[in-house]
């Protein structure tokens, strides 16, 4: 057995099969830059966890459970000018997560909330973090289902553990007083604990519409916005940009968005 088969099978045997597939090309580079031992060693080993890193992070975006794969690079800009390219890059260093603050996209369908903030959970995951995303009334569900089963505060203790939930489509369909109290209880858990990231078609002071009730809309709102960067997206829907829908009553005719 040559010493390269002889390695090759130990790195296979310690479960390391990037490092296995490196060795040849990594040990002929080393040979003619004559690399230290150590650099040798670094090089393999750093092959090898970027390649774990890599594959955990695919894992996390699968089981996060994104409606689709987007990123921040294939947001347009040009198209949705009211956000600044700026701010959504600062956002995706993840600075947010780490201080356990919150994202809260208000606008229109169609203005890019969604696209965002699965953009930012995707970073996430690549970097490590255990993600969940869900639209409004499937955390409901899941909640309501929990409280069913008398394992409600089990559920929310199991959510507080993961850095950033994605809760979408807030306001799109209205909840009912025990749906707003789950609503609510997520929220409260998570305050000043976990990070979340909210997007909603209705402005805050629609808010009370939603949950129907004021007051309860508005200590959601307070815990959601005391540590919080907050984007109001204007203009048309990205998904219609393309199509001709002829004259529409009240919609710009400018070319900004």
């Amino acid at each position: 057995m040559t010493k390269h088969a002889e390695l090759t099978h130990l790195f296979r045997a310690m479960k390391a099969p990037a490092a296995a597939r490196a060795l040849p090309n990594l040990a002929e580079r080393a040979r003619q830059e004559e690399w230290s031992y150590e650099r040798f060693a670094e090089a393999l080993l750093s092959t090898e966890i970027s390649s774990r890193e890599s594959h955990g992070g695919e894992s996390r975006i699968k089981a996060a459970r994104f409606p689709a794969r987007k990123t921040l690079e294939e947001f347009d800009f040009t198209f949705q000018r009211s956000v600044k390219k700026q701010v959504i890059e600062h956002l995706g260093q993840l600075d947010f997560l780490h201080a356990k603050q919150n994202v809260i996209l208000l606008g229109p369908p169609g203005t890019g909330k969604t696209h965002i903030s699965i953009a930012l959970g995707v970073r996430a995951c690549l970097a490590g973090q255990r993600v969940l995303f869900r639209t409004a009334t499937e955390w409901v569900a899941m909640l309501a289902d929990a409280q069913r089963q008398g394992k409600l505060d089990e559920e929310l203790t199991r959510l507080e553990r993961i850095p950033l939930l994605v809760c979408d489509e807030v306001g799109y369909i209205p909840f009912d007083p025990q749906a707003a109290s789950l609503m609510f209880m997520l929220v409260s858990r998570r305050y000043e604990r976990a990070s979340m990231i909210v997007t909603s078609n209705k402005p805050f002071s629609a808010w009370g519409e939603i949950f129907g009730d004021d007051m309860a809309a508005t200590a959601m709102v307070d815990r959601l916005i005391h540590h919080a960067e907050i984007l109001s997206l204007k203009g048309d829907s990205y998904r219609l940009k393309d199509r001709d829908l002829g004259p529409q009553p009240g919609r710009r005719t400018t070319e900004t968005s």
